[in-house]
């Protein structure tokens, strides 16, 4: 399903949300994964392998950050060139129907509302990539 090569970043403000995401890649194999807390902090993440030819091919973000949220953040990768076509799975304790919405028109790929199992994980990771 997913390439263990396949650089993945992961953006929440809770330190113990990353490790558990992490956790639940490193069982699909996926190994190559990088750590934002914000969405300020991400964006920077993103630059950086973009200006290393070493480009985040996934991103895996929650929406409730300080600095910049999720919602802000997804835009702004939507409203890139470079990083436009980067699928982006909101993965967020937010789950009413007005947020799943702005999700959609903000152009995420997939919405995976807290708490999940690493089963609910892979299931929206297959949609977020098509696969």
């Amino acid at each position: 399903m997913l390439s263990a090569s396949i650089r993945v970043l992961v953006v929440d403000d809770m330190s113990t949300m990353r490790k558990y995401v992490k956790q639940c890649l490193a069982g699909l194999g996926v190994v190559n994964v990088v750590e934002a807390d914000d969405g300020d902090s991400a964006w920077t993440e993103v630059l950086r392998g973009l200006e290393g030819n070493n480009p985040v091919q996934l991103i895996i973000t929650d929406w409730n950050m300080p600095r910049v949220a999720g919602i802000d953040f997804l835009r702004m990768v939507r409203s890139d060139e470079r990083t436009c076509a980067v699928p982006v799975l909101m993965v967020t304790a937010e789950g009413k129907q007005e947020q799943i919405i702005e999700a959609i028109q903000a152009g995420v790929s997939a919405y995976l509302v807290k708490p999940f199992s690493p089963d609910g994980l892979e299931d929206r990771l297959k949609l977020a990539l098509r696969v």
